[in-house]
C-alpha cells in the first residue's frame, strides 16, 4: 500500500524532522561550549568572589576550629550528615567548609570569614553536568550526548577516507560550503584524540550513574551506596547517639607525617557530632590522573586504611581518573589552556557540522530560512545568554535567578530568530555578544577593585 501525501505535507514533515535534528545539535553545542568554559571552574570562583581569604596552606588545628565554628552556627538546623572541608590548592587557594545547609570561607587561623558566594560557577557546572536538570535525568541526557560525540567522531572518520591524508589541506574560501567543510574536517582531525577522550569520559560519568542504579537494583537491593562501595569505599554504619566532635586535625597531621609527598584536597566528616562519625581525607598524588586517594579515619583520628584508588584494581584507578581527564584538572594552567583551545575547536566542529547540513539541504532545493536563522540564534544566543547570566550575577548578587535567565534567553533567542528570519539575526547577535562581553568584563573589574 502506498500512502499519498501532498507536497506541502511532505515539506512540513521534512522541516519537522530537521527541527528535531536542530534541537539535538543545539543541546550538543551547549554542552560543548559550557564544558569549555567550565574548565576554568576554579578561576571563575575567584573572579566571582574576589574578597574571599586565600592561603597556600592551613594548619590542622585551624581546620578543627573552623569545623567547630561552622557547626556551632547550625544548632537550630537539622543535623548535618556530611561536612566537607575544601583545602587550599594551587588553582583555588581557599579553605571552604560546606554542610547540608550552608557554606563558609574561613581564614588561615580558623575563623569564619563569610558565606561562599559562587552561584554562577555552580550554575555553569550544573549546565554542563546535567543541563541544570536535578536528579538522574539531566546527567543521563548529557551522558547520551557523550555517546553521540563518540559516534559522530568515529563515523566521521569512516565517512571520509581521505580525512587524515588531507589533514592540513584547507581551502579557506567558501565555495558552496567547501571552505566550511574543510574547517570542519580539519578541526575534527586535529582534535580527534581530545574529542574521543572527552566523549568517552563524559559518557562514563553521565551513564555511570545509571549503571550504578541498575547494579543496585539487580544485586544490592536498590542500595546505590553498596553498588559504589567496591570502587569508592563504603560508609560505616550510622549511630545517631550524640558525641563530642571528631578530631579532624589528627588525620591531617598523620598524612603530613606518613605521606608528605601527597596533598590533602578534601576532608569529609560523616555524621558530625554523633558516635557514628568518621573521617575521610582525600589527597592528590603527584603525577597521577586520579582525583586523589581516600584515607579513612575514626572519630579519634585513628587511621583505618585507604580505599585503594591509587593502587587498587584497575577499575578503581580508571574510575578515579575519569573526572580529571574529562575536566582537565591536572597539569595546572597549561593543561587548562590546552583544554580550552581543543574545547573551542570541538564546539566549532559541532556548529559547522550543522551549518554544513543546512547548506546541503538548501542546495537540494530545501530552502529553510527559519531553520538557518534559528541555528544562528543558537550559535550566538547561547554564549550571549551565558555572558548575560554572569553580568546578572555581578550586578544582582549571588541570589540572581541564573538558571531562569539562561534558559529563558537560550530558548527565546532562537525562537524569535525563527519567527523573524529576515534579516538573519547573526550580525545583531554578534554585536550584542561583544557588548555583553565588554559589560561583563568591566563589571568584574569593578567588583574586584571594590573588594
Amino acid at each position: 500500500m502506498t500512502l499519498a501525501f501532498s507536497k506541502d505535507a511532505v515539506q512540513r514533515a521534512l522541516s519537522g524532522h530537521a527541527a528535531i535534528g536542530l534541537l539535538a545539535s543545539a543541546l550538543l553545542y551547549l554542552i560543548c561550549l559550557t564544558g569549555t568554559v567550565v574548565v576554568l571552574y576554579q578561576e571563575w570562583q575567584r573572579i566571582e568572589q574576589p574578597n574571599a581569604p586565600e592561603m597556600a596552606a592551613i594548619a590542622p588545628d585551624a581546620v578543627q576550629r573552623a569545623v567547630a565554628a561552622v557547626l556551632a552556627t547550625e544548632k537550630d538546623k537539622p543535623a548535618t550528615t556530611h561536612l566537607y572541608v575544601h583545602m587550599p590548592v594551587d588553582g583555588l587557594p581557599r579553605t571552604t567548609i560546606t554542610t547540608d545547609h550552608q557554606a563558609f570561607h574561613v581564614t588561615a587561623d580558623g575563623r569564619i570569614a563569610g558565606p561562599e558566594e559562587n552561584a554562577w560557577s555552580e550554575f555553569l557546572l550544573g549546565a554542563h553536568y546535567a543541563l541544570n536538570i536535578p536528579g538522574l535525568v539531566g546527567m543521563t541526557i548529557v551522558g547520551i550526548f557523550g555517546v553521540m560525540i563518540l559516534a559522530l567522531s568515529l563515523s566521521g572518520i569512516v565517512a571520509h577516507p581521505r580525512i587524515f591524508r588531507d589533514a592540513f589541506r584547507l581551502r579557506a574560501r567558501d565555495n558552496h560550503g567547501v571552505g566550511l567543510a574543510d574547517w570542519h574536517n580539519r578541526l575534527s582531525v586535529w582534535t580527534l584524540p581530545f574529542s574521543l577522550a572527552i566523549a568517552l569520559t563524559g559518557s562514563m560519568i553521565g551513564l555511570g550513574v545509571v549503571g550504578a542504579y541498575g547494579l543496585a537494583a539487580a544485586f544490592y537491593k536498590n542500595d546505590v551506596e553498596a553498588a559504589y562501595a567496591p570502587i569508592f569505599g563504603e560508609e560505616a554504619a550510622p549511630d545517631a547517639t550524640p558525641a563530642p566532635l571528631a578530631n579532624v586535625a589528627a588525620p591531617l597531621a598523620w598524612l603530613a607525617k606518613n605521606h608528605p609527598q601527597v596533598r590533602p584536597t578534601y576532608i569529609i566528616l560523616h555524621d558530625p557530632g554523633t558516635r557514628g562519625q568518621h573521617i575521610q581525607l582525600i589527597a592528590e598524588h603527584p603525577r597521577r590522573l586520579i582525583y586523589g586517594e581516600t584515607y579513612e579515619f575514626g572519630a579519634d583520628g585513628t587511621y583505618h586504611g585507604k580505599v585503594g584508588l591509587s593502587d587498587g584494581h584497575l577499575g578503581q584507578q580508571l574510575a578515579a581518573s575519569t573526572y580529571n581527564l574529562h575536566f582537565g584538572n591536572y597539569g595546572g594552567l597549561p593543561v587548562k589552556l590546552a583544554y580550552i583551545v581543543f574545547g573551542l575547536a570541538l564546539t566549532i566542529v559541532v556548529a559547522t557540522g550543522t551549518s554544513i547540513w543546512l547548506g546541503k539541504r538548501q542546495r537540494r532545493g530545501l530552502h529553510e530560512p527559519r531553520l538557518r536563522a534559528g541555528w544562528d540564534g543558537v550559535i550566538w544566543g547561547v554564549p550571549l545568554a551565558l555572558t548575560l547570566t554572569f553580568l546578572a550575577r555581578i550586578l544582582l548578587g549571588n541570589g540572581a535567578p541564573l538558571i531562569a535567565i539562561f534558559w529563558t534567553l537560550t530558548i527565546a533567542i532562537p525562537l524569535i530568530a525563527i519567527m523573524r528570519p529576515q534579516p538573519r539575526p547573526k550580525a545583531l547577535l554578534q554585536r550584542l555578544l561583544v557588548a555583553a562581553l565588554i559589560a561583563a568584563t568591566l563589571a568584574a573589574i569593578a567588583e574586584a577593585a571594590s573588594a
